[in-house]
């Protein structure tokens, strides 16, 4: 599947309602948006064209405090508060909503819910404690039966046509589900963080319908504060909004492309030695981004000094040269490129995998070997290759238990340098380079192809277009291989969100837009003298130069 931009697509508005703390369930109706924010109490009538918002339950604002999931028929509102489900009578006036009575109560379930959807006779309620979606009788609240809902986080519903859709908080993901049986058709990331509500919208001139996300987190903020010295504080405040999710499955490739971006990303290495030194005919190498399924160049030009650029097994790589390099000179140079950048989700499942062949010999010499360090011939490290395979033999399973053995065992943290594998282990604490480092050397003695994938991710600030944005610090995650099918995405340690468990799963075999990835099977920089690798003992990169990454956003796509 090739990410394609048709200057002819419709885009569709962001919704932010100023008034809303939260946005705990959405639904279109009649033109007009609606939405509940259960912190405030308020239903909100929201214009999707402009966001201007009124309250329109203000007599009974207080029946919604703690409201979750948002369903509208023609003449009932349906949500849940903890573990009751309400329904409220309303009327039409030339389509405005018109509340005539205060909430009423319709039955209880076992355990808190979390969302609401109807479809004719039936009610569909998630409830994240339990894992499930309940099907209910809308005549007398029995329950019909229940669906396994894949998500781990606070799902939310609706129904459209023939299909359940959800969307889950931690998952940062959306699910189609088939309604009468429940099995998950595919999976789609949303462009970005905690999910909270989703509906469909119909454009009344083209008939296309499109699905609405709402998210709702905390966003920090620089407060003035003229009682503070000095005259600023850090602060943390509500961020909610309503954006469409653009998405394409591919049922044939098995994996759905989600809303791209066209950004603009700058690489320069401005040359500043910290010590005296002076190197012969050196060759500075730095990788280019590259081509994959979910990222696409569309130009790449140098930045202050030419370069040459080099074919390295189909991947670019930018050489610069420099006859004579000494403490005494000041350079910039690198690159500039303009790339697509789309999320993506592989649908693969335990029995695609069942009957692959063995990996060939050109890929067990080059993915299954130590080269980086892996301590893969240390005591502590086989015995963890062997724990935590467990008994799986088939592959994907394997690679998600050794995902998962991996996040028990590790906590978060970030230190100056890497530390091997055996190390990293013992000490339970490590940056995302080692958790990268143990996943690939565990993978490996298990038979599993591996390589590093990385380097920079864009700071994930919410529609900033044609605005300078600069990365806090570089990242690396990785890539597993299967064969008959190919490379799948795997981030090194953002799912490990809680100790123990469960994990999400959004990026096994799943990779948000914001990540840029460079050329593969190969250092993302090297240095060559007279011929020679320059060795660590003699200068590093990071002695002879300081790096400046920077992104823009500059639009947002549709696949």
């Amino acid at each position: 599947m090739t990410p394609n931009s048709n200057p002819n697509q419709k885009f569709y508005p962001t919704i932010k309602p100023l008034v809303a703390t939260s946005l705990d369930g959405i639904a279109f109706k009649n033109d007009s948006l609606y939405a509940i924010d259960s912190r405030n109490g308020y239903l909100l009538q929201i214009n999707p064209q402009t966001s201007v918002s009124k309250i329109i339950n203000s007599d009974y604002w207080q029946d919604f405090i703690g409201a979750r999931g948002l369903c509208i028929t023609d003449n009932e509102i349906w949500f849940v508060t903890q573990s009751s489900v309400y329904y409220t009578l309303i009327e039409w006036e030339e389509k405005e909503l018109k509340i005539i009575s205060g909430p009423k109560y319709f039955f209880s379930l076992a355990y808190p819910s979390n969302g609401i959807a109807i479809w004719e006779k039936t009610i569909y309620i998630t409830c994240q404690k339990t894992g499930t979606i309940g099907v209910y009788s809308k005549d007398d609240g029995q329950e019909i039966t229940r669906f396994y809902a894949p998500g781990i986080g606070d799902e939310n519903i609706t129904i459209h046509g023939e299909e359940i859709w959800l969307c889950d908080n931690l998952e940062q993901t959306v699910y189609c589900l088939d309604r009468a049986t429940g099995k998950t058709n595919y999976s789609i990331l949303t462009p970005f963080e905690s999910p909270s509500g989703l509906t469909f919208y119909e454009d009344a001139e083209t008939g296309q319908k499109v699905l609405y996300i709402a998210y709702t987190d905390l966003e920090p903020y620089i407060r003035d504060n003229p009682n503070a010295e000095p005259n600023h504080e850090l602060l943390y405040r509500d961020r909610t909004f309503i954006h469409p999710l653009y998405f394409k499955y591919d049922p044939d490739n098995k994996c759905t492309l989600s809303n791209g971006f066209l950004i603009e990303m700058s690489y320069l290495e401005e040359v500043s030695p910290l010590d005296e030194i002076q190197l012969k005919d050196l060759e500075w190498r730095i990788a280019l981004p590259t081509e994959s399924p979910r990222q696409k160049i569309k130009s790449i030009e140098a930045v202050g000094l030419p370069y040459i650029e080099e074919d390295y097994y189909g991947e670019r790589v930018a050489l610069f040269k420099f006859p004579e390099f000494n403490s005494h000179q000041r350079y910039v140079f690198g690159w500039r490129a303009i790339l697509e950048v789309w999320s993506i989700k592989h649908q693969i499942s335990p029995k695609d995998c069942e009957s692959l062949p063995p990996l060939t010999p050109e890929f067990e010499s080059k993915y299954l070997i130590d080269d980086d360090d892996l301590s893969m011939n240390t005591e502590i490290i086989l015995r963890a290759a062997e724990e935590a395979r467990g008994r799986e033999t088939n592959p994907l399973r394997k690679m998600y238990s050794i995902r998962n053995y991996v996040y028990d065992r590790l906590s978060y943290g970030i230190k100056p340098h890497i530390d091997t594998p055996d190390i990293v282990l013992k000490r339970g604490v490590g940056s995302c380079g080692e958790y990268l480092g143990l996943l690939l050397a565990l993978a490996r003695l298990n038979g599993i192809a591996c390589r590093t994938v990385g380097r920079y991710k864009c700071p994930l600030k919410v529609l900033h277009f044609n605005i300078p944005l600069v990365p806090d610090f570089n990242h690396v995650w990785m890539e597993f291989y299967l064969p008959n099918i190919g490379w799948l995405p795997m981030e090194s340690n953002p799912d490990d969100l809680d100790d123990g468990g469960p994990y999400p799963t959004r990026f096994f075999m799943g990779l948000s837009w914001y990540h840029v990835e460079m050329a593969k099977d190969m250092p993302f920089e090297t240095l060559i003298s007279e011929g020679l690798p320059v060795s660590k003992e003699k200068t590093s990169i990071g002695q002879l130069a300081i790096n400046h990454v920077s992104f823009t956003i500059l639009e947002e796509l549709q696949p």
